[in-house]
């Protein structure tokens, strides 16, 4: 059983690093336009905070290095991808952004380490922190779904990665059968509803591929707007939504 759960935890690792990796491609098309468009931050100020608390549980709970190991890369990786992020983002997202990454992952990640140091230890430390990691583990996985306003308002899934979603249900899947070998549940019910999330956002990925785009409104009228307002009852053949 140890030899099947590290080999598991291995597998586990692998996919974790594809998963922490799978925005390279929007993050290079970022980098291309200079600009973020519509992509959201939320999902990627998550999976900081969430690797950053998981890393840390990793490190006081003996026998958890894999956990640990996996979740410094994916801090790591967060980083840049929210430096990028910062970088290119139009000031109102750029402040929105800024102010999410000062509260939760700096501001909440520096309170729940000393407050574990302090006022927790031994067994109750590592089940205090497996409970706020379980929450935010939840979070992480359903941050996609905060693209989802655009994807239904535009009929498009041109800004919710595929990706990322693809790798949040592979990742929570081979955590929850990690989870079950070494009986952990603060890994186990996360991870197994972050399979059920990835399979939902792939669904909704899949609804929305092929939808036809609805076109996006302007401030300027168009020939066809400016002689409805002087000839009522004109038909249009292609409607504002």
């Amino acid at each position: 059983m140890a030899e099947l759960s590290f080999f598991v935890g291995v597998i586990g690792n692998v996919i974790s690093v594809l998963m922490f990796l799978s925005p390279v491609g929007t993050f290079w098309r970022i980098i291309k336009k200079k600009s973020t468009e519509e992509f959201e931050s939320f999902p990627y100020v998550c999976t900081w905070l969430n690797s950053s608390l998981w890393t840390y549980y990793g490190v006081i709970k003996p026998g958890a290095y894999l956990v640990a190991t996996v979740n410094s890369f994916g801090v790591v990786v967060q980083s840049f991808f929210l430096g990028v992020f910062l970088i290119y983002a139009p000031s109102a997202m750029k402040t929105k952004t800024g102010i999410m990454v000062g509260i939760l992952d700096i501001g909440f990640f520096a309170t729940a380490i000393v407050v574990s140091q302090l006022l927790l230890d031994g067994e109750t430390r590592i089940g205090a922190l497996g409970f706020v990691c379980a929450g935010l583990n939840i979070i992480m996985y359903g941050s996609p779904l905060s693209v989802m306003k655009t994807v239904i308002k535009n009929r498009s899934v041109e800004y919710m990665p595929f990706m990322l979603s693809f790798f949040f249900f592979l990742n929570g899947g081979i955590w929850t059968f990690y989870a079950f070998l070494l009986s952990d549940w603060f890994l186990a019910v996360p991870n197994g509803i972050g399979l059920g999330l990835g399979l939902a956002q792939i669904a909704i990925y899949g609804v929305y591929r092929n939808a036809k785009p609805l076109p996006l409104k302007t401030s300027i009228p168009t020939q066809q707007e400016q002689d409805s307002q002087t000839q009522p009852l004109i038909s249009s053949s292609n409607p504002e939504p």
